[in-house]
């Protein structure tokens, strides 16, 4: 199988998506790249076994991309070895009116993983500012002061979002939480061939909704607006890295090594070890466990 370093699938500061393709060859057959995802999901599973004994850090994986990505099934696919107490995945969906009655990160704020948990966004917090930024109309729902009419949702107003995601961020990498966002890269023909398969196959028909094909229509200035998101927020401490989504497997293979790979660098996760005293007395504890009527 063919190797891509992760380092060729981040995104930095000069970021342009039109130069990440939406397809790699990995130089291997559908049934290899199976092989390997279970192979990488077990390394992941054990490590998140560790991870959550060590009781330090909380990991936060951001997933976004077009409808028809593949988001739902990377989930299932990926983190199908974890304990499922050491997983959440939450899906951000339009905010309710109690949520709304807060500023747009508090809802995100409370689903952040618990110490030795992994937490999944699918559609995350910067749907702020792609979902509303290609449908402006939206953020006058969240009755901000200043914001009255469409109108008033400045070239400012976005640049101050950034800042607060990054701001967000940084605070949550501060305080024990692992980052990584993944943005799932799916060209328009392929989007195009699954949405016909959600019509063509009776049993996905439930899929598919006329609002894709609306939201389909936009394709070009969500292309823009995700270029923008990710170049403003792109950083060391929270990566973003652009997966080729354009074969399902591909994708689910490159996101579990981006996430390996990123969690065997780091340091001093160890699951803890026993107090000396209580060391001193196993074969005691072990008797009394052992012996008739235990």
């Amino acid at each position: 199988m063919k190797n891509i370093p992760i380092k060729n699938l981040l995104a930095g500061s000069d970021f342009q998506l039109a130069n990440y393709p939406t397809f790699i060859d990995l130089e291997t057959s559908e049934a290899k790249k199976k092989k390997k995802l279970n192979d990488l999901r077990e390394d992941l599973s054990k490590h998140q076994d560790i991870m959550y004994a060590h009781g330090k850090y909380g990991v936060l994986i951001c997933l976004q991309g077009m409808d028809t990505a593949g988001k739902d099934s990377l989930i299932r696919e990926v983190f199908q070895e974890f304990n499922p107490r050491g997983v959440v995945v939450h899906s951000f969906k339009t905010p309710s009116s109690k949520e709304l009655r807060h500023d747009y990160l508090w809802r995100h704020y409370l689903a952040l993983p618990e110490r030795g948990k992994y937490a999944v966004f699918n559609r995350t917090h910067y749907e702020n500012v792609l979902v509303t930024r290609v449908h402006p109309e939206y953020i006058l729902s969240e009755n901000i002061p200043g914001i009255e009419k469409v109108e008033d949702i400045t070239d400012d107003f976005w640049a101050k979002r950034f800042e607060q995601i990054r701001n967000f961020e940084k605070h949550v990498v501060q305080n024990g939480t692992i980052i990584l966002k993944f943005f799932l890269n799916l060209s328009k023909e392929e989007q195009r061939k699954r949405l016909l398969r959600r019509l063509e196959n009776e049993k996905h028909n439930w899929k598919f909704s006329p609002g894709d094909l609306k939201e389909r229509a936009l394709w070009e200035k969500y292309q823009f607006c995700y270029g923008e998101a990710i170049r403003e927020t792109s950083l060391p401490h929270a990566p973003w890295y652009v997966i080729p989504a354009d074969n399902k497997e591909t994708a689910r293979v490159l996101v579990a090594k981006v996430i390996k790979e990123t969690m065997d660098k780091l340091e001093g996760i160890a699951e803890p070890e026993l107090d000396d005293a209580i060391k001193a007395k196993i074969m005691e504890y072990r008797a009394m466990l052992t012996k008739p009527g235990a």
